[in-house]
């Protein structure tokens, strides 16, 4: 996000510091820093044609001279003094679909919306095809150059010997992942939405790594004869490891479709600071609150989807500084309600010995029963849709953990779902994307106040691909090392068996690799 926030300052305590004036075994509410958080829009001494805004770390100035673009440079990792030509725009924004006109806007263009989320296995036969299907994204698990023929037999690997612990894991939540149910049931909801608030769109789904794909909904999307298309990754926060590998699969795609190059489209990669999403956290988080016996007491603690710390370091992932804000900006809105309680913010679901962001949502847990806390709300906040880390990894292991650590009273706020608020703020996010669809140039500045970032599929990935290849893998192969997650495995003796078992498939021209297809038979 693009700010000046305590909440990424040095000097700010961490987001499991709190202070304890109330009582010194309970602890209190987290001194929120003064927040001067704005989104800015960098303006270059040049012509502008372009103005995209990436918040914080995603600030970036695009300029266009007389030979065409001149780059994107992302500014808090330049060296070039960008602050005075950094425009404020309100870090909460506000919804204003009901300025725009709508049929000036729309015309005889047929709008689309591509709804972007991760995929998971209805059911157990899925699980290692879906696994499969993860593991070989170059973005998960990234081999040097002169192993990535090996991404799929390591993939093929992986998948085969993690899918039965995996598939004990989806079996306690029913047998199969409900996302796509869900994420289908968000899709008509926000076509409905989308139709009451006069804009006649047709809302598509594609999911990364299982049905229906990204590709099965692009050519849905050209059996329709769709001429504006509007990206939504169902993911709040933008984070180069979600919403960028969809974007990434999402670009390649269009590189390779004539009718696709000439479709107008833009992209919306974040939307965590709209006022209805965060009004509709609060009301959730409020709702659950008065289920305790002493609301008051109750700890807010926020979990969020981890991302490797060299993702934020080394590449300018903005993902940990919106998740901040975001919870700045709930916690706000709870303030207006007289809510006061104490809350943190950690980070689950992290794979591999490589670090990632901290605190750990394990290790806060038991942090937190050290000290006395006795009441915990878990809050998904990286999450829209109820899956396997809300409904298995939350609601199982992390509660059975908190109650071994002394917390007597757990509760979990659901996710946003269908939530009608939610909803609703979604549909008007992508009629105030319309404008700006196929027309990167933001001239009305004053009209960009009120509007979520923008910008295609090309710009925003623009911004972190000068680092991306330096960058450790989610999954990674060449180091030691264990966690207790439930994905954990040893990259570098999975790499050695790997190895090993490729070198008797060449010799022997036998083994299940042939079997399966990856390797073909010269026999």
């Amino acid at each position: 996000m693009m700010m000046n926030c305590g909440a990424v300052n040095a000097t700010t305590p961490s987001s499991t510091s709190w202070s304890a004036s109330h009582s010194s075994k309970v602890p209190m509410l987290l001194p929120r820093a003064i927040c001067t958080t704005q989104r800015m829009c960098c303006v270059s001494g040049v012509h502008v044609d372009a103005c995209v805004s990436f918040n914080v770390s995603r600030n970036c100035a695009v300029a266009k001279d007389s030979l065409g673009w001149s780059g994107t440079s992302p500014s808090l990792y330049s060296k070039q003094p960008f602050n005075k030509f950094l425009l404020p725009l309100k870090a909460l924004v506000t919804s204003t679909s009901q300025d725009f006109p709508i049929a000036s806007l729309i015309g005889e263009e047929k709008v689309g919306v591509l709804l972007l989320n991760l995929g998971g296995p209805e059911t157990l036969e899925d699980v290692q095809p879906f696994l499969f299907n993860l593991f070989a994204d170059p973005d998960i698990i990234r081999l040097p150059r002169l192993f990535r023929f090996l991404q799929k037999p390591l993939a093929q690997f992986i998948s085969v010997a993690r899918a039965p612990k995996s598939k004990e894991g989806y079996a306690s939540i029913g047998g199969g992942s409900p996302l796509r149910q869900i994420t289908d049931a968000q899709a008509e909801e926000l076509r409905k939405s989308l139709w009451e608030k006069q804009v006649p769109a047709k809302v598509y789904v594609g999911m990364r790594y299982w049905h229906p794909f990204t590709e099965e909904a692009i050519e849905q999307i050209k059996r329709d004869g769709i001429t504006k298309l509007v990206v939504l990754p169902l993911y709040p926060q933008f984070s180069i490891s979600t919403s960028g590998s969809s974007l990434r699969l999402l670009e390649s795609i269009f590189r390779e479709d004539e009718y696709l190059v000439n479709m107008q489209h833009t992209v919306i990669p974040s939307w965590y600071q709209r006022e209805g999403y965060i009004k509709a956290m609060t009301n959730l988080i409020e709702k659950e609150l008065e289920k305790f016996d002493r609301p008051e007491q109750a700890m807010i603690f926020f979990s969020a989807h981890g991302v490797p710390l060299a993702y934020v370091e080394e590449a300018g992932d903005p993902y940990k500084a919106e998740m901040e804000e975001c919870v700045d900006l709930i916690m706000e809105e709870l303030e207006k309600r007289k809510i006061i309680n104490a809350y943190t913010l950690a980070y689950q679901s992290r794979v591999g010995p490589v670090e990632w962001l901290k605190p750990y949502t394990d290790e806060t847990i038991i942090e937190l029963g050290k000290k006395g806390v006795k009441r915990l709300l878990a809050v998904p906040i990286s999450f829209v849709s109820e899956h396997i880390e809300t409904l298995e990894e939350i609601d199982v292991e992390y509660k059975e953990l908190a109650l071994k650590s002394g917390i007597e009273k757990w509760g979990r706020v659901p996710a946003l779902g269908c939530e009608p608020t939610f909803i609703s703020d979604l549909a008007d996010a992508v009629i105030e994307s319309l404008p700006y669809v196929g027309a990167m140039a933001v001239s009305n500045l004053e009209a960009r106040q009120s509007l979520v970032p923008l910008g295609s599929v090309e710009e925003l990935l623009a911004v972190y691909d000068s680092k991306r290849r330096e960058l450790p893998s989610p999954v990674t192969v060449w180091e030691w090392g264990w966690t207790r997650s439930a994905e954990t495995w040893n990259g570098r003796a999975a790499m050695l068996a790997v190895l090993v078992l490729l070198v008797l498939e060449v010799t022997t021209g036998q083994g299940f690799l042939h079997q399966w297809g990856i390797f073909p038979s010269f026999h």
